[in-house]
Formats: C-alpha cells, structure tokens, sequence
C-alpha cells in the first residue's frame, strides 16, 4: 500500500491531529516537503505533504486563505503544521480556510520532529516499491514458466493478461492475429491492424501507445517483436488503467520471451522452408512419387488432396519501390505459413529471386488467406492454377504462370486460369511484341493506303469480319463485289501472302484486332 494521510494519523507515534479535510485522508503522499515561504508553490510538483511552522506566515484571515488556496492550487495532497514554536495552536483562519477548500489540515506536535514524517513517508514507500519489485519478479517468473509449456506463447499471454487485468494479443510479421487472451480479446486486436500497419515499418524494437479499438476506453500498447530491420511479430496489451512501472517491467519481460522464441525457430523454420522448397521442386518438376517418399507423413495428406499452386511476384510500378519487393513476397509467404498453422494444413513454398511460389490445398485456408492478402495489399500480382493432383502439378505450375503473366498485363491483383479460359484472346494482344509483329504485317498496306487510293486495310478487316463472304463484305464498304475481290488480289500481291491460307487469315486478323 502507498504512503497515505490516514496511515500517517494512524501511526501513533507520531501524534498527528486532524483539523480539517478528514475526508481526504486516502490521498496518496508522494514526497515530504518542508517550508517556511509564504509562497513555496513554484518548489512543489504535486502530491506533497507539505510541512511549515508558520513562521513568516501573516495571522490575518486574508492572507492565511491565500496561503492555503496557492498550496491547493499546487496540487498539495496536505498540510502539516508543527505548533509550540511560532505558534502555540494552529490560527483559526487557516482551519477555516483549509475546511473551506478540502484541504486536509494536520497538527503536528512539538515534540514530533518533521524528520520523523519524512521517514514515515520514505519507508512507506520504499515498501511499497519493494512490494512492485518482488510481485513483478514474481510476473515474470510466472511468464517464464509459461513460455516453457508445450502452449508457450499461447500460455504467456494468459499469464500476462490476468497480470496486467486486461488483454494481451500476439500477431505475426503481416499483422495477422496468431493468439490472443481472453478469447474475447481476438475481435478487440483484430481492429489495430491499421496501427501495426504504421509501426511495421520502422525497426525492431518499436512501440507505439494508441487509443482503445472500437472506441473502448483501453489503453493500448504495441511492442514490436524481433532484433533485426524487420519486426517478426508484435505484442499488444489493453488495460483500463495506464500501467505502472513494475506493470510495464513485466510487458517488457514478455516482449524478451516472445522475441527470443522467434528468434530460437528461426533456424528450425529456415531448415523446413529449405526442406519444403526443395520437395516443391520435386513436385513441379514431375517426381510425384519420389516426393511423397521424401515428404514421409511430414506434410500429412496433403500430396493426396486436391492442390492448386500460387505464383506471386512484385508489380514494381516505380523503381523505388524495387527494395520493398523481398519483403512484400515476404509476408504473403509469413501470412501462409501462419494460416496453416491455425487450420493445421500442410503448405510448400519457396522463393526464388523475385518469385513466391505456394503449393497448397485446393480449398483450404491456405489459400483463401492468400487470396485476402493479396486483395488488401497492392504490391504483388499472382497467378493462380486451376485443382490437379499431385502427378499433373507441371502443368499446375504452368498454368499459375501463365495466370501471373496475364494477372500482369492486365494490372489485376490476382488472376485464376479458369478465368484465363473463361475469357477471350483479345486481351492478351496488348503486348508490345504482339503489337510490333502487327505493325510490321500491317505496314506495307497502310503505306499503299497513303499513297493511292484502294483502303486496303478497311477492305481486309471487312472481308475477314464476314469470314470471306463478298457480297457482305461489299455491301458493309459500299462498292461492287469485283472491286473488293480486285483490293484483296492487291493485299496478297503487296504482303506476298495467299490469303486461301488460314493461318494467314488468322494473323491478319489478330493483328487487325491488336489495336496496332
């Protein structure tokens, strides 16, 4: 218990009276401070006993009541006055004037030297201190204890939220909820993912205290978790109360164990990403049954579902952006992993240079995760394959790619093959290499049109569009049907091609078509 009026009234030794402000006796008293000035307030901090024998006080009322409402002012917690040297009793007016202000008032006895109350006060709080010393040790053995469990993590926060009479919250390096405590705390962490988005972006350790999610009355703090350029997780915790020095002791134990935990698995987790890209490989490359060898019962039942394979890369719109490219492929690759985690799925991914690469369920959790953080950040595009078994995943591989490459040319976020499909050709002749190859097919024509009359182009792009039908293709232009078989002999004599041939046709067409 802190330092306050009433236990100093209660220790008999000390023989304080109460004259006013007995109300207020359970005032916490911060420090003992001693004065003779009729104006000590610009020496006070607040939360002082302030102890004076009156000395060079006045005795009038007037000045007395100012005395006492500059020490209110002040934020003094109370008043001592020691009688039997400048006064036998206490004035009147100042009883008065405290009583009016609620000041609490406090006879101190000649023989009870003021030095005395000042090591009352110390002890106290020198005990109290003591007291936040040992019960914070004690927090943080209890969270040590914790983090040793099979459940570390999850433990941990139990512990620190019944600690600190709050909630506690761990996320992963993309911001991702992993953990929270109580159960009831998941939705309250889930609304800061704006804040860890701003505190992701400096390095590790990092904090940041933010208001209460949802418009609560919490107190927040977020500590970044990690010891290089990149934090690898974060820790929240939400009081009602702003913490204490032995409270913000035990959250800083919690960010040591939960950073060194991170930091223990990293060689693990690098060990089974290498494990994983290379089965992944294997896979891809046609070796299904020398990867279900390899793979054991490591990866479940995972080679004998459904599978669709990811393929991300970076969209670099500007060339600044080209140092953030790793760590946005990253955090996709962060935000898999921990969504298997929680749906206990099996994932593979490897990143090769400036591509990410997921293999994973064809309907599991694994993916639609992806699939919602690709669509809430815009740094990547991806391409996704339609669901093969594990012996077609070549093709699988193909398929994301050419997915990717459309997903790209399009400025899309993410593209399946089935849309791929689905679609028509028509957008995929945007390409410069498609529309140099149509510019050059189509140069001689469009320099004849120029130059002399005949619109050549105009009649190819009628006659193909009526598939070669010349009384509607005359008709669409408006001239005689021997005219617009004369133009035609023209374009093969000009491009050297027959146009009897159908890839001829074919390419013509296409290349009418690419806008060149």
């Amino acid at each position: 218990m802190p330092a306050t009026l009433a236990s100093l009234v209660r220790t008999s030794a000390l023989g304080l009276t109460v004259l006013a402000g007995g109300d207020r006796l359970d005032a916490a008293v911060r420090w003992v401070h001693t004065s003779e000035l009729d104006d000590p307030t610009p020496y006070l901090e607040g939360g002082e006993l302030l102890l004076t024998t009156g000395l060079k006080l006045g005795t009038g009322p007037e000045a007395l009541t100012g005395y006492v409402h500059r020490l209110a002012d002040a934020g003094v917690v109370g008043l001592g006055f020691g009688v039997g040297l400048g006064h036998d009793t206490v004035p009147a007016p100042l009883v008065t004037a405290a009583g009016d202000r609620g000041l609490p008032l406090l006879q101190v006895p000649r023989p009870t030297p003021f030095i005395a109350i000042s090591k009352a006060v110390s002890a106290a709080l020198a005990a109290d201190q003591y007291r936040e010393v040992t019960a914070g040790l004690e927090a943080q053995r209890e969270l040590t204890r914790a983090a040793l469990t099979p459940d570390g993590p999850r433990a941990l926060l139990a512990r620190l939220a019944a600690h600190l009479d709050g909630w506690a919250a761990l996320y992963d390096a993309s911001g991702g909820v992993v953990d929270a405590a109580p159960d009831w705390a998941g939705r309250r962490a889930a609304r800061l993912a704006g804040e860890i988005e701003r505190l992701r972006d400096r390095p590790a350790p990092a904090s940041a205290a933010v208001a209460g999610p949802g418009g609560t009355d919490d107190r927040v703090e977020i500590q970044s978790l990690g010891t290089g350029r990149r934090p690898r997780g974060f820790l929240a915790v939400g009081t009602g109360e702003r913490l204490a020095t032995s409270d913000r002791y035990v959250v800083h134990a919690a960010v040591a164990l939960l950073t060194l935990s991170l930091e223990q698995s990293r060689t693990v987790q690098d060990a089974q990403r290498r494990f994983g890209a290379a089965l992944l490989r294997m896979l891809l490359a046609g070796e299904p049954g020398h990867a279900r060898t390899v793979a054991g019962r490591l990866y479940g039942d995972l080679l004998e579902r459904p599978l669709r394979v990811l393929v991300a890369e970076p969209v670099r719109r500007q060339p600044a952006e080209e140092d953030a490219a790793p760590a946005a492929l990253g955090l996709l690759a962060e935000r898999a992993e921990t969504a298997a985690g929680r749906a206990a799925e099996a994932v593979l991914a490897t990143q090769d240079g400036p591509r990410l690469t997921v293999l994973a369920a064809a309907d599991g959790a694994v993916l639609r995760a992806c699939v919602g953080h690709l669509e809430e950040h815009g740094e990547l595009a991806a391409g996704l394959s339609t669901a093969r078994p594990a012996e077609e995943l070549p093709a699988a591989g193909q398929e994301a790619q050419r997915a990717l490459a459309v997903a790209r040319r399009r400025g899309r976020t993410l593209v399946g093959h089935d849309e791929v499909g689905a679609g028509s050709v028509l957008p995929l002749l945007g390409d410069d290499a498609v529309r140099a190859f149509a510019e050059g097919l189509l140069r001689p024509l469009r320099e004849h049109d120029a130059t002399s009359r005949g619109d050549l182009v105009a009649s190819l792009s009628a006659w193909l569009s009526r598939h070669g039908q010349w009384d509607a293709a005359a008709a669409d232009l408006g001239v005689h049907r021997h005219t617009l078989r004369y133009r035609m002999r023209r374009v093969e004599e000009i491009l050297g091609r027959s146009l009897d041939d159908p890839d001829v046709r074919m390419e013509l067409w296409l290349a009418l078509k690419s806008g060149a």
